[in-house]
């Protein structure tokens, strides 16, 4: 068995990357169609300690035109946000590593390669986990990265535990594994289930367990199943790792960060935030998200507000009433109507999170 973190663990505290220094081992991790910059600020300000953007595509990148208003959204960094990432998904090695540089350009400290999207019309393209299926591309992607963007950038990596749970997808893996460490990548992000899997079945913490034995000093961090506070808690105890990254347990959950925090300080789990912290919230995370979509925030903050919605009491009936949600007026309606009396939050249920169906907006 590693020597595993205990609840007094400065590990917990102590995160880096390269040459950023991180903190608090809790993370926000990349999500597509979520993780914008209003949901990377208001995430910040309760406790993540690093955010990363929604994964972008390299082709998109490299002709983009930042003067688009439809488009400024995806590269746009508040300067509270930093340290931040950007998340970057494609096919061909040389188009990846100048999308890199774009991300770089545009202000993220830390670029992320996604070895890991499991969705189909992402596979079929040769994107995402379908690299754990070639290692040499996979490796070649990586090292034209890291050359690619200045040495003070930490590249990441983040990665599914294979295709399948065949011997050779195995191999791959940790063929992709150490060479991404030996071509000087700063840490790699494993989630616990295969591509194959996709969202179905538990993720397999196990194995996070024997990546961190393997590694032995390298940053390791975890993903899948995160739902809870003491989610976090109990993958950092059990595997070893270094941290863990949040993905769909932080959309319209930020508090998670701050309870993940407590319970990692050895203090009770706070309470769920009341009705009146969770308007605040709303209102300010529309408040953002408008400064960047104008006219188009009301479709695009309807998804956050049904998500929100599994906090409130009467979950179920809000719900219902951010799915008409078209502009601020419906916004500030829901609010006005159903948020003004203060009561006792509630914990959203782990249940209901349903399998993500796209891994990018932009293919």
């Amino acid at each position: 068995m590693p020597n595993l973190p205990s609840l007094a663990s400065d590990r917990f505290w102590n995160l880096e990357i390269g040459s950023v220094r991180i903190g608090f081992a809790c993370v926000q991790a990349a999500l597509s169609g979520y993780s914008d910059s209003p949901m990377r600020v208001i995430a910040r300000r309760h406790g993540a300690s690093y955010t990363l953007c929604e994964v972008m595509l390299d082709q998109f990148l490299v002709t983009v035109k930042e003067n688009r208003k439809r488009n400024q959204h995806f590269l746009h960094i508040e300067p509270e946000e930093h340290p931040v990432g950007g998340q970057l998904m494609g096919a061909e090695p040389e188009q990846f590593a100048q999308g890199a540089v774009r991300l770089a350009e545009a202000g993220f400290d830390i670029i992320d390669i996604n070895f890991g999207c499991p969705v189909k019309k992402v596979l079929g393209r040769c994107r995402g986990g379908y690299h754990l299926s070639q290692p040499d591309v996979a490796l070649e992607i990586v090292q034209r990265t890291r050359d690619a963007v200045p040495g003070h950038i930490p590249v990441t990596v983040k990665m599914r535990r294979g295709i399948d749970d065949s011997q050779e997808s195995r191999d791959h893996f940790f063929q992709i594994l150490d060479g991404a460490f030996a071509a000087g990548v700063s840490a790699i992000t494993v989630h616990g289930r295969t591509v194959e899997q996709r969202y179905i079945g538990p993720s397999r913490w196990s194995f996070l367990r024997e990546v961190k034995q393997h590694v032995g000093e390298h940053v390791i961090l975890g993903s899948g199943d995160l739902f809870t506070a003491q989610d976090c808690v109990d993958m950092m105890q059990q595997t070893g790792i270094n941290g863990v990254t949040i993905a769909r347990g932080a959309i319209g959950n930020p508090w998670i960060f701050q309870q993940a925090a407590a319970l990692m300080r050895d203090e009770p789990l706070p309470a769920p935030p009341s009705v009146h912290e969770q308007r605040d919230v709303l209102r300010e995370h529309y408040r953002l998200a408008e400064q960047i979509y104008q006219h188009r925030c009301g479709p695009q903050m309807r998804k956050f507000g049904i998500k929100y919605s599994a906090l409130h009491p009467d979950g179920l009936l809000i719900r219902e009433q951010f799915v008409k949600v078209a502009n601020q007026a419906d916004w500030n309606r829901v609010l006005d109507q159903f948020y003004q009396d203060d009561r006792p939050g509630k914990y959203p249920d782990p249940s209901i999170h349903a399998p993500q169906t796209s891994c990018t907006s932009e293919s």
